[in-house]
């Protein structure tokens, strides 16, 4: 094992301890108001959010005109591992850019900052994939590309609920639906909703809204291009894995 054998080995290690540990006190009492607040809210309400992110995400992850990068067959996994880190550099900036300039025009621009930003962490995503040499036009790559997403945003308790799937992802993806209607939207969003919420209403407050909607874009889209690498490393280990076995049958 090379030193970057080593060094993915630990990194992929700290994030699955942290994917792992029981949630905080704080997290659970956020946790809970946050589920309180929730319950509040009219059933009708939470099905038109749903319906709405749930039409917005699919209309992202099923752009067909999408252009990825190729994936290299012949890079180590260091090199490839650096192509994906100066892609994540070059979302993370157009991101803090995008919610710069929809922070600085308040409310009615804020809102336009969800969908735009939403777009910008999806294509990432699917760049991601492809380097690592997964084929994103695949409905179960898509699948995985939203399992990711819930994971990065959404609370530890749900951490650790989704962690094992995207874990022992080759036993999962078996049992997944064939349309991504019968995707779980509404827990979805709920968790999405959650995780944004103080941060991105603080983006649409004038004067502020400019240099907190450039930071909170750009920390949100590096901490998710974080657990994209994380995933995919995962897949990567269980293919070295896989491969070592077959070679010594």
């Amino acid at each position: 094992m090379d030193n970057y054998q080593h060094y993915l080995e630990a990194e992929l290690g700290l994030w699955l301890y942290e994917m792992k540990k029981p949630p905080a006190l704080f997290n659970r009492l956020t946790h809970a108001v946050q589920g309180k607040i929730n319950e509040i809210i009219p059933e009708k309400v939470h099905r038109a959010i749903t319906l709405a992110i749930e039409n917005m995400v699919k209309a992202v992850i099923t752009g067909s005109g999408w252009v990825v990068p190729k994936y290299n067959a012949a890079l180590t996994i260091q090199e490839r591992e650096k192509r994906i880190r100066e892609r994540i550099k070059w979302y993370r900036n157009s991101a803090s850019v995008e919610g710069a300039v929809t922070g600085a025009g308040g409310i009615l621009l804020g809102l336009a900052d969800f969908p735009a930003f939403l777009t910008i962490k999806m294509k990432m995503l699917f760049d991601v994939a492809s380097l690592y040499g997964k084929s994103t036009s695949d409905l179960q790559e898509r699948f995985f590309i939203l399992y990711l997403f819930q994971l990065a945003f959404s609370s530890q308790q749900r951490r650790n609920d989704i962690i094992g799937l995207i874990e022992n992802w080759d036993t999962y993806r078996k049992d997944l639906p064939n349309n991504l209607n019968d995707f779980d939207w509404k827990t979805f969003q709920l968790d999405y909703r959650d995780y944004l919420d103080l941060a991105k209403l603080a983006q649409m407050v004038p004067l502020i809204g400019a240099p907190i909607g450039a930071v909170v874009n750009y920390r949100l889209t590096e901490h998710l291009g974080r657990f994209a690498m994380n995933g995919y490393r995962l897949r990567y280990k269980a293919e070295l894995i896989a491969q070592e076995a077959g070679e010594n049958d």
